[in-house]
């Protein structure tokens, strides 16, 4: 993979040296990780081309059901020699998972697959199915030697909440090879802001109306970065006029049902901002304020079923609420 993108960026550089900049934009829209991207780049038209390339190699080689994946690979025989790339996520995902405590675990997996989010059959599991799951989630557990992983019986992985942001990042690296002034780019909930737009003005990033989520219910004016998105609103279904997301928690490996809505986190590093958009989710607005006071990397927007809006005092006053909402904004120092 590392190979590969090393071909993909010296295409990308020689093309830079061949092509000319515009302040027009180039949009192109397609499907790779179980969503649709959307990609707007000011000053170089062939740099779509080259990211949808590596948008599809990333996705095959990180998938949980493709059979030539280095993770089917993984989980299906419960060790494997891995690549670079799904070796270097699966190592930042082990270590963010030290840090998170139990909130976020990419050996959940086995959890999300019985509730039937994968394969869309979905159901409630028993209690006793429950604890079974949970008790084989830990990714403590994992073993990393050189370049193979190991897997403890009954356990699997899936990078699918930090994957995005992966991509994100290698986007970034693309476009800093590739000279481009600017890009906004959508990976289905993880944009990547990058770059100074072409009339001097600050990006701006709807936050999506968990109830309705073609509107947003509010705006970030921000430089760039990468914001990502979780909400309940995305995945689920409802048994018995119960609504279950697809987001668990690990501990228990139920959907989560702690009032929150939607997290949106903006940081630097797209890895760190998919990984926490999910943990912050599972941990509730309280424990994810006292979490940030732990570091000042990443900024959070909140939202809960109270109607309350939570908001680090980083991004607090470059937000706008849009008229004919009236959450309760909530500072948090």
């Amino acid at each position: 993979m590392k190979k590969l993108l090393c071909i993909l960026l010296t295409f990308l550089l020689i093309l830079t040296l061949s092509s000319c900049a515009s302040d027009k934009a180039e949009e192109r829209s397609f499907e790779a990780m179980d969503t649709v991207m959307h990609f707007k780049t000011y000053g170089y038209s062939y740099a779509p081309d080259v990211m949808e390339k590596l948008a599809g190699v990333l996705d095959s080689l990180l998938s949980t059901e493709d059979e030539e994946s280095d993770i089917y690979r993984l989980n299906h025989n419960g060790s494997a020699n891995l690549g670079a790339d799904a070796l270097a996520l699966i190592k930042r995902s082990l270590s963010l998972s030290a840090d998170l405590k139990a909130y976020f675990d990419p050996t959940v997996y086995p959890a999300v697959c019985e509730w039937g989010f994968i394969s869309g059959d979905h159901h409630v599991p028993d209690e006793k199915r429950l604890k079974e799951l949970a008790a084989h989630i830990d990714s403590a557990k994992v073993k990393v030697v050189g370049t193979t992983v190991t897997l403890p019986k009954d356990t699997a992985i899936d990078l699918g909440a930090v994957a995005k942001g992966y991509l994100a990042d290698e986007c970034r690296n693309a476009l800093e090879v590739s000279e481009a002034p600017c890009a906004i780019w959508n990976l289905g909930g993880t944009i990547l802001l990058y770059g100074k737009k072409p009339d001097g003005t600050d990006f701006k990033v709807g936050v999506a109306d968990p109830e309705n989520p073609a509107s947003y219910f509010g705006y970030l004016t921000c430089g760039e970065g990468i914001v990502a998105t979780s909400g309940g609103y995305e995945r689920y279904f409802e048994e018995g006029g119960k609504r279950y997301i697809h987001i668990l928690d690990p501990t228990t490996a139920k959907p989560v049902d702690n009032g929150t809505l939607s997290v949106t986190v903006f940081s630097q590093d797209g890895v760190l901002s998919d990984a926490l958009s999910t943990a912050l989710f599972v941990m509730g607005a309280d424990k994810a304020a006292e979490y940030r006071r732990t570091r000042k990397d990443f900024d959070f927007i909140i939202l809960t079923d109270d109607n309350k809006l939570y908001l680090s005092e980083g991004i607090y006053d470059d937000f706008s609420l849009e008229s004919g909402y009236d959450y309760e904004m909530i500072k948090v120092q």
